[in-house]
């Protein structure tokens, strides 16, 4: 746990709740990520919240995936593939109600997510 004092846990642990609950809203809504927001949590929790932190590295569903990362900086194919297709519907949606130059900006983003994205380890 970390030194700082009661304030700055309460503040890691405030951060962990509400990653944990966009991770949940991000498993129904496809254009919000989940794991993501997961990995935030996990590492806020692990400076406030050990409890939780081991609840969210022992679940059953995201677990390895967190675990994964944490170790080795592994992101799946199947994650890079999703995050692909997520940019993808994005620039597609960015494209049909933006005017250029602002639709420029998520192909943009694309780019420099998706190029450090996919030179991340594979399991």
């Amino acid at each position: 746990m970390s030194q700082g004092g009661p304030v700055r846990r309460v503040l890691w642990q405030a951060l962990g709740f509400a990653s944990v609950a966009l991770g949940v809203i991000g498993a129904f809504l496809p254009i919000l990520p989940t794991v993501p927001f997961l990995i935030l949590a996990a590492f806020a929790f692990s400076r406030s919240n050990p409890a939780w932190e081991a609840k969210l590295l022992n679940h059953p569903r995201y677990g390895p995936t967190l675990r994964a990362w944490r170790e080795k900086g592994i992101i799946s194919r199947t994650g890079k593939r999703a995050a692909t297709a997520a940019f993808a519907l994005s620039i597609a949606l960015g494209f049909l109600f933006t005017s250029l130059p602002w639709s420029l900006i998520a192909p943009a983003i694309a780019v420099l997510c998706l190029s450090w994205i996919w030179t991340r380890p594979e399991r």
